[in-house]
């Protein structure tokens, strides 16, 4: 009888044993879950973060500081078609921009051509292929940016499309901006408002107003090679070096150094060389 006892208590101690493993089991995979938890909210977290707002913010201030280079660096000569071609400044200085992202676009370093005009049948100049609207485009190689700035010109005022831009005023950039979506020169619905927005942003209608800025060169009218170019500025009444000096974005001991002034002193229609 005892022994009956002694193996009936034996089988419910190895039951008893048994069944105290489950909970062991089970709280295996609730370990798991709670392992997985912090993955999660890492991934949620990623995601928050938000990086492409925090380069947008980056890359806005950059492209910024190079547009403001480029319309610094290109300004005179925008100004200088402008005598001989009736095109606003703001115009011209503006198209670059948008047409080459401030001089950094691929086609505009690969060929300086900075205002995206196509081969056509009539160019002889050398050629540059480009995706476009379509694969492996033609388009105008430079040699210089400033050859650019030339074509451009000769580009709008050769063609019959825009001959009506060229009654309006070169202060009218508005009328300059809508009247070239109209005539065809981009697909762009928003081309106009584009230009516009970049005229404003950058205060680029100023040089509209400046005609008294203008370039000459020796031998070489590059751009690139500002040793053989230089900036003028024609004196015009009420002008002092300070007013000149803040109007160019340079110091006035520079404006001085360029010109070998002893002093202040300047005069109306006195050529300062600003570059």
């Amino acid at each position: 009888m005892k022994l009956r006892i002694f193996i009936l208590l034996g089988i419910t101690l190895i039951i008893t044993s048994c069944g105290s493993k489950k909970p062991l089991v089970t709280k295996v995979p609730d370990k798991r879950v709670v392992i997985d938890e912090p993955i999660r909210s890492n991934k949620r977290k990623v995601h928050q973060l938000d990086v492409p707002k925090k380069n947008k913010k980056v890359t806005s201030k950059r492209i910024t500081l190079t547009t403001k280079q480029y319309i610094e660096k290109f300004a005179p000569i925008a100004v200088r078609e402008m005598h001989h071609y009736k095109i606003p400044a703001s115009i011209t200085l503006a198209q670059g921009i948008l047409e080459s992202g401030s001089g950094r676009s691929p086609l505009a370093i690969r060929s300086n051509n900075h205002f995206g005009i196509k081969c056509h049948k009539n160019w002889k100049g050398k050629r540059i292929t480009h995706d476009d609207d379509e694969i492996g485009e033609c388009f105008r190689k430079y040699k210089y940016p400033e050859e650019s700035y030339e074509d451009h010109s000769k580009f709008l005022i050769t063609r019959r499309r825009y001959s009506k831009l060229f009654k309006l005023r070169t202060t009218d950039y508005k009328g300059w901006a809508y009247g070239l979506k109209r005539a065809g020169y981009a697909t762009d619905r928003k081309y106009p408002n584009k230009l516009i927005a970049l005229i404003r942003k950058y205060d680029l209608d100023k040089y509209d107003r400046n005609k008294n800025t203008y370039v000459k060169s020796n031998t070489n009218t590059s751009i690139s090679e500002g040793e053989k170019t230089r900036f003028f500025y024609k004196v015009l009444k009420g002008d002092t070096l300070y007013s000149i000096a803040r109007k160019f974005n340079i110091s006035v001991s520079k404006l001085k150094r360029l010109n070998n002034l002893a002093s202040n002193a300047i005069s109306i229609n006195q050529e300062l060389i600003l570059r």
